[in-house]
């Protein structure tokens, strides 16, 4: 797009669109310019991947392009943030941004005219990311009520104070929390709370609400009774069918506390109990008496005994249609087809979850025995030999070869160089020079020393990482930390 524009507009000088993501060793730079509230800069166009869809601030955006297609509702309502930030005489005088276009090529809008939410990941959930969101999710509700009652607002702000002091609580030192440091730190200020956004609130679900900051003890039977009187409260809020559903389960728990009222603790709420088993009671119920049930009732659940829950056993038998299935030889057309380097790489794609494919693309060493182990597995996979290997692809180990093929967890070679820029005061041009080592090594999985004065390592300064880190000891540091992912490979 960069290359189509320039040329089209080469009076623009290659400086009014520019490409904005972690390749780019001055990205840091041209988006503080991109976003610059105060003042025209260059570039007045950014195009950019997965670099700007969240907590990027630039007010004097009014157009947005999507140019690729998103399943996402949360990346989806993402990119249409970066254009509802407000600018007041934009245009000019008393002119004020009031609203922006968005040129979608891709057909999303369409899709998610078809499928509101998304196409939902299967990654589930965990109990704690659950609950925060189901709270995060009463707040807002509670806040676009038509009308608003003292006690709501006062229970919306309960919630907003437990969130907050939840992300107040976390530990910036570890790893998953320093991927997300940025909104980490923004929503520690309790001004950012008072009015959330569409955007705001899926920044929070999508980058804050796992990270663990849940902490109630750990009895998981209260967490999950923490996790069902919110979805109550946020049904009555609704007024959803599944209130009766909800309601239903609440009671069953208080009529086998019920039964359990000879414990001195359970003894101490038996009012509360009783209101759970009382029908009348749930007919006029509102979401701060369920609060007061899921504070009463949460540390009780555990005496509930579990009833035993016979297995179910199948046998399904297969059935094989014998007329209308038909064997085919299609390894030796697929053989001639491929070259060998091809065959190769492609059954080490689809054997990544293979122990010493898996070890090397982790950057756990493996032993002589494994290597062997390897070796085997892949020229039996592969209808191949070892000489054969030597020829067509030279005197690359086995391990390199396999590295470079599946490249490097992006999440170890985070943990890699973690501790580096956590210790070191590193300015921007470093902190780029590293992440552009980081993509590297997390598509190749090992990196010739050499390369390090050469493309793209030398784009910031000629003398690529010599002219970037004056300090000998930083350089030998990386040097380390590159021998010994190298070594691992080897």
């Amino acid at each position: 797009m960069e290359q189509r524009f320039n040329k089209n507009y080469p009076e623009y000088g290659g400086s009014f669109l520019r490409v904005i993501d972690n390749y780019e060793s001055k990205a840091q730079d041209l988006l503080e310019k991109f976003c610059d509230d105060k003042q025209e800069q260059e570039p007045q166009i950014a195009v950019s991947v997965d670099m700007m869809d969240t907590g990027v601030d630039a007010p004097r955006v009014v157009n947005l392009v999507f140019f690729k297609p998103v399943k996402s509702y949360a990346k989806y309502w993402q990119m249409i943030g970066r254009g509802t930030r407000l600018r007041p005489d934009l245009f000019g005088p008393g002119q004020d941004k009031e609203c922006f276009l968005i040129f979608d090529f891709c057909g999303n809008f369409e899709f998610f005219d078809e499928f509101p939410d998304g196409i939902k990941t299967s990654v589930s959930k965990t109990l704690s990311q659950k609950v925060f969101e189901t709270k995060l999710h009463i707040v807002t509700t509670i806040r676009d009520l038509e009308v608003a009652t003292p006690e709501n607002d006062a229970l919306a702000v309960n919630y907003v104070n437990q969130l907050h002091d939840a992300i107040c609580g976390l530990d910036e030192t570890r790893f998953e929390v320093r991927k997300s440091l940025r909104l980490v730190k923004a929503y520690k200020d309790r001004g950012r709370w008072q009015n959330l956004s569409v955007g705001d609130i899926n920044d929070i679900c999508s980058q804050l609400s796992h990270l663990p900051v849940y902490n109630h003890g750990d009895d998981e039977l209260a967490k999950r009774f923490d996790l069902l009187t919110l979805r109550l409260q946020l049904a009555l809020l609704n007024k959803a069918k599944a209130t009766e559903s909800l309601v239903q389960q609440v009671h069953e728990i208080g009529v086998h506390l019920y039964k359990k009222r000879n414990i001195p603790t359970v003894a101490e709420k038996i009012v509360t109990v009783n209101h759970v088993r009382d029908h009348e009671f749930w007919k006029t119920v509102d979401i701060n008496q369920v609060e007061h049930i899921r504070t009463e009732l949460r540390e009780l659940v555990k005496f509930i005994n579990k009833e035993d829950i016979k297995p179910v056993y199948t046998d399904f038998e297969d059935v094989v249609l014998e007329d209308k299935v038909e064997e085919k030889d299609i390894m030796s057309g697929y053989a001639n087809l491929q070259t060998y380097k091809d065959r190769v790489e492609t059954f080490i794609r689809k054997n990544k979850s293979h122990l010493v494919v898996s070890k090397l693309h982790k950057n756990i060493p493996i032993t002589q025995k494994e290597l062997e182990l390897l070796e085997m597995f892949l020229y039996n996979g592969t209808n191949s030999t070892k000489d054969e290997y030597h020829s067509k692809i030279g005197d690359m180990p086995l391990g390199s070869f396999i590295r470079s093929v599946v490249g490097l967890d992006i999440e170890v070679v985070n943990r890699l160089f973690a501790d580096f820029i956590n210790n070191e005061n590193l300015n921007p041009t470093q902190i780029t020079f590293i992440k552009i080592l980081i993509n590297y090594l997390n598509v190749n999985g090992t990196l010739d020393k050499s390369l390090l004065v050469k493309p793209p390592f030398n784009e910031a300064h000629d003398a690529g990482i010599i002219g970037v880190f004056n300090d000998e000891g930083d350089i030998r540091k990386i040097i380390s930390i590159i021998d010994t992912v190298n070594d691992n490979a080897g």
